[in-house]
């Protein structure tokens, strides 16, 4: 018997985006398979994006079996609105919009002094997935992004309150999810837990995902506050001193267009944006979402309120 007879094959190697997807997959059928009314977050950005098209894979060819929900500050940037919609038309989804305007038209929620509306989203939130009777609820949050994030499991209780206890989360070992939860309460699902800001990028690439523009490099008028490119839009600005320039941006997240920044950047297609992410030492977050910079705990007590 000669060495190479003896010689044990080497596992092949498992590809860690066919991997990550795997993971995302079953967690999807999981829920499908235990929670009687589950909705998808979808705001029309990368992350809801990515989580809508492995829904679709998931199930096809039969259609996705949950709805979308959008919690719409009012200071959404047009191009991510219109995506959305588009998604939602050429997949035959079903949406259901809560609208923080709404509330500030009737007196439910009050305008901040700093114009920002992505703290008033708990309430319109809360209130339409218990209207709408969702017990488990996906989200897009991945542990890279923030301190808080990184605490969550894959499936996040919330009590009949809509709030997170980091006290009462449960184990998850081999794969195995716990999804008990008593009347009143949800569910929190995050099937992107475990990937990367790269991660997202590189699946967008491999599956040709189509994405709202802004997310590459264009021209466009900003003005610097905080250290952060902010552009002007129905949420107000700039302030006096805060002078408009136009430069040559990309948005690394979207969300309320009073607390999301732009980034300087020639990254005009995945390719480039996958070399620039690369790169970064800075999270999406932290280099652009001035409501995380409220505090070093903005995003836990946000998320003990019932925020995602």
């Amino acid at each position: 018997m000669t060495t190479a007879d003896t010689e044990v094959s080497a596992p092949p190697q498992v590809d860690n985006l066919a991997a990550l997807e795997s993971e995302a997959i079953h967690i999807f059928r999981e829920v499908a398979g235990e929670f009687d009314r589950p909705v998808i977050l979808f705001s029309g950005g990368k992350d809801s994006t990515v989580l809508v098209h492995l829904a679709i894979k998931a199930f096809w060819p039969a259609p996705v079996p949950f709805s979308l929900l959008h919690v719409d500050t009012g200071h959404n940037f047009p191009e991510v609105l219109d995506f959305r919609d588009d998604i939602v038309e050429k997949h035959q989804l079903r949406l259901v919009v809560a609208k923080v305007q709404d509330y500030i038209d009737d007196g439910r929620l009050q305008e901040r002094a700093d114009g920002t509306r992505n703290p008033l989203q708990t309430q319109p939130l809360l209130d339409a997935i218990g209207d709408n009777k969702f017990d488990a609820v996906f989200g897009g949050g991945r542990r890279d992004e923030e301190r808080a994030r990184a605490k969550e499991r894959i499936f996040s209780l919330r009590n009949a309150f809509g709030q997170w206890d980091p006290r009462r989360q449960r184990p998850e070992l081999w794969n195995l999810y716990n999804g008990r939860h008593r009347p009143g309460e949800h569910v929190r699902v995050f099937p992107l837990s475990n990937w990367t800001e790269l991660d997202i990028w590189r699946y967008i690439q491999r599956e040709k995902i189509e994405l709202p523009e802004i997310y590459y490099a264009h021209r466009r008028e900003v003005y610097l506050r905080d250290g952060m490119w902010l552009t002007s839009g129905p949420w107000g600005g700039p302030r006096d001193g805060e002078d408009p320039e136009s430069k040559t941006v990309r948005y690394r997240t979207v969300g309320d267009g009073s607390c999301t920044g732009a980034v300087e950047s020639e990254a005009y297609t995945v390719d480039d944006v996958i070399a620039e992410v690369a790169a970064s030492r800075l999270t999406e977050r932290g280099a652009t979402r001035a409501d995380d910079r409220i505090s070093e705990a903005a995003m836990e007590d946000r998320k003990r309120e019932g925020y995602f």
